[in-house]
């Protein structure tokens, strides 16, 4: 399984971005799969998970700015991240288990992540 993110890049606070994560070697529509991000000296943080046909959840950090999307067709996952703040500068990672689990919550110990793609939101 290969996940590879894009859509990273600097903005300023109030900005926009929508980072996208194209999977390989196993579909996603059947797995949790979600997003956490990591800023420098903090530990991973799960920023919003989903699995197919459930409603997403987010970390209250986030709520309301970020919208977690999923298009199964395009072995896809989005997050789309609005009214960004300098506390959201970190490297986003997607993330994926793969195997069926009946709780999606926290992300962060997926067996399967991407690279990485760096946010930075100056103020």
């Amino acid at each position: 399984v290969q996940l590879v993110e894009s859509g990273g890049g600097s903005v300023e606070a109030g900005g926009s971005l929508r980072l996208s994560c194209a999977a390989s070697g196993d579909r996603i529509s059947s797995y949790c799969m979600g997003w956490f991000r990591q800023a420098p000296g903090k530990e991973r943080e799960g920023v919003a998970y989903i699995r197919t046909d459930d409603r997403a959840s987010y970390a209250d950090s986030v709520k309301g700015r970020f919208t977690l999307t999923q298009d199964n067709a395009k072995n896809t996952l989005y997050l789309e991240m609005n009214s960004l703040k300098p506390g959201d500068t970190a490297i986003y990672y997607c993330a994926g288990d793969f195997i069926w689990r009946t709780d999606c919550a926290h992300p962060e110990e997926y067996i399967f992540s991407g690279q990485g793609t760096q946010v930075t939101v100056s103020s």
